[in-house]
């Protein structure tokens, strides 16, 4: 068992991902196929559940691709069968405080870190794989190392006491949802307002500080280069959908209408 992702931001690379809404096992491959390091399968604004990501996830492994999924809440049900699918890491939106933070610990992490759960489960490779076959205590250990909890700053709590969420032992890193961190902080889009500017910065800074990743959604080429050269580790580029439209109209520009 190996997360890619994280082992990247170790040696200093910038793993580029993206959201994943289109629902095809096709897709999932395809992304991996193209180059992508990761995609996030959003289960909070996509149409999917637990057995749909598991397919998704199996195709996207397939291609090379690790495969993330952005849960729907932070219940215990929703974080234990994401990892049980076999996401690699998961992204916790609308967190609002440390207590939640830490209840995203007890549900996604193994003994002695947490009290997740324990199964055999696709994710876990039905404990067939070397890692899984060397005890339990190993099995637990690994899990605990290369599986990712990441909550996603943006709310005005989770912004508060971000130095001490991501401080926490279990929390591998911050995602930062600019639109959604804009909106809590009044200025809905508004992402240059120097507020939303330094709430971004003091979420890199708190990564920074305590050695965790730090991630961000761009929407645009421009904003993602920003971002790696602002310190980011990665950049959750577009989403899935988007990019397919926006390759076709490339082609329509050009060839449209007999051009």
């Amino acid at each position: 068992m190996k997360n890619l992702v994280k082992a990247q931001i170790e040696a200093g690379d910038h793993p580029l991902g993206t959201f994943y809404h289109t629902g095809s096992q096709t897709t999932a491959e395809v992304l991996g196929h193209a180059g992508l390091d990761y995609y996030v399968i959003d289960t909070e604004h996509g149409p999917f559940s637990a057995e749909s990501a598991a397919d998704f996830i199996r195709a996207g492994k397939f291609a090379g691709s690790t495969p993330f999924v952005r849960v729907k809440d932070s219940s215990r049900s929703a974080i234990l069968k994401a990892l049980d699918a076999g996401a690699m890491g998961i992204i916790v939106p609308d967190v609002r405080s440390l207590d939640e933070a830490k209840r995203i610990v007890q549900y996604g992490k193994y003994f002695p870190v947490g009290e997740r759960g324990i199964a055999m489960t696709s994710g876990t490779g039905y404990w067939q794989q070397d890692w899984a076959r060397s005890g339990l205590d190993n099995y637990m250990a690994i899990s605990n190392a290369e599986t990712m909890l990441i909550p996603q700053c943006e709310t005005i709590g989770c912004l508060e006491a971000i130095e001490e969420i991501v401080a926490l032992d279990g929390i591998d890193g911050i995602f930062v949802g600019p639109f959604d961190l804009s909106a809590a902080l009044g200025k809905p889009g508004d992402l240059i307002n120097p507020e939303h500017v330094a709430a971004v910065d003091r979420v890199l800074k708190a990564c920074q500080a305590v050695g965790k990743a730090s991630f961000i959604y761009s929407s645009t080429i421009a904003d993602a280069e920003a971002r790696y050269q602002q310190g980011f580790d990665s950049v959750a580029f577009s989403v899935d959908s988007m990019l397919l439209m926006e390759a076709v109209r490339s082609v329509v520009k050009r060839l449209g209408s007999g051009s």
